[in-house]
Order: C-alpha cells, then structure tokens, then sequence
C-alpha cells in the first residue's frame, strides 16, 4: 500500500496527466478481472455530486484505484463518516482527499439561503444547506463586502476545509488513524473550466 504522501503524488500526476490529454491506455476487461476479488484502493475520495467531478477521470484512474464517496456539497454526514472510516480501516487506505470544485451549486444554494430564506424548500435539500450554512455564514459575516463569484469561491473553500476539519476531528476512529500516522485527510478544489485540483489545505 502507498503512503498517504505517495497517494497524493499519484493524484497529482494522475490529474496533470488529465489536463494535458496523456491518460493511461488500460484494458478495463483485465482491470475487472483483476479486482473482482477485491480491492485494495489507494485513496478514499469524497467529492461533490456534480455530474461534471468524475474523480476516477479527474485523476486518471482506473478501477479499483479510489474509493469514491459523492454527495451534493461534499458534505460530510454520518453515512459519509462511515463510509471513509470502513475503507480506511478495511483497506488501509492511507489519504482522503475532500473534493469540492468550482461554482458549486449546493454552496450558491446555501448563500442565497442566507441572503434570501425560503419557505418551501425540501426537507432533504434543507438538510444538505444546513451542513453547508455554518463555514459560509462564518465566511459572510467576516467578510461582509465579498459577493458574486468571489464571494462563491471563497464559500466553496471554506466548506471543504470544514468539511475535512469534520472528518479529522469527528470520529474516533480517523483520529486514532491520523494520531498512528497512517491516515491524512487533505481537502481540494477542481476547477471546472481548467480541470485543475488545487490542493490547499
């Protein structure tokens, strides 16, 4: 198994390899063959919904290679706890990787929720802005003049930092994996017009 810091170097070239049009060529009928005893997946992904953040793409690998968890937001929830928490203790899976991207629609949905509350929102979808609403109201009232893309940009951020702060710090399980040294949690951002993750925190 590759350590957390080989895992990001993999990612990293994985993603350069992405935007540069040089995928790897694979026989996805032998990778199926190959794994279907198993899987022993390198880094534990937990990235938004959106249709267009294809992690296994976005860091040109194949199947077997990441253990993928998508939700609206990369909000992290219980399920969403236990799902990182079965792969890296089931796996030894050694990085996670929180991957938020550019003009995500759950944050924007989140901010014009604070600007302008509705009434009639689905419970479900209240339930996902209620985790994003803390790190974006934290971000709103300490900077009351950022607004437009920029103010988005910066919410974008500031809820996957929180988010990954929760996986660090909201199970028992992860925190005796990261205090052992065999666990890290990093979050990122793609960027939907250039493809590029930026690793930030």
């Amino acid at each position: 198994m590759k350590s957390a810091k080989q895992a990001l170097s993999e990612l990293k070239e994985g993603n350069k390899r992405y935007i540069s049009g040089e995928a790897k060529s694979r026989s996805h009928e032998s990778i199926r063959r190959e794994t279907a005893g198993g899987q022993q997946p390198f880094a534990i992904i937990l990235g938004c919904s959106d249709s267009r953040v294809p992690a296994e793409l976005v860091f040109d690998q194949g199947v077997g290679d990441l253990f993928v968890i998508r939700v609206a937001g990369n909000i992290v929830a219980p399920s969403q706890i236990g799902s990182v928490e079965f792969a890296a203790e089931q796996f030894g899976t050694p990085l996670v990787v929180v991957l938020a991207h550019s003009k995500c629609g759950a944050v924007e949905a989140t901010i014009n929720e604070l600007n302008r509350p509705s009434e009639n929102r689905s419970p479900n979808l209240k339930a996902i802005v209620d985790r994003v609403q803390p790190s974006v109201q934290t971000l709103m009232e300490a900077n009351p003049n950022l607004d437009g893309d920029l103010l988005l940009h910066h919410a974008v951020r500031a809820n996957c930092r929180a988010s990954a702060y929760q996986l660090r710090h909201g199970s028992r399980i992860l925190e005796q994996l990261i205090d052992e040294g065999t666990l890290e949690v990093v979050a990122a951002e793609y960027d939907l017009v250039s493809g590029v993750v930026e690793f930030f925190d």
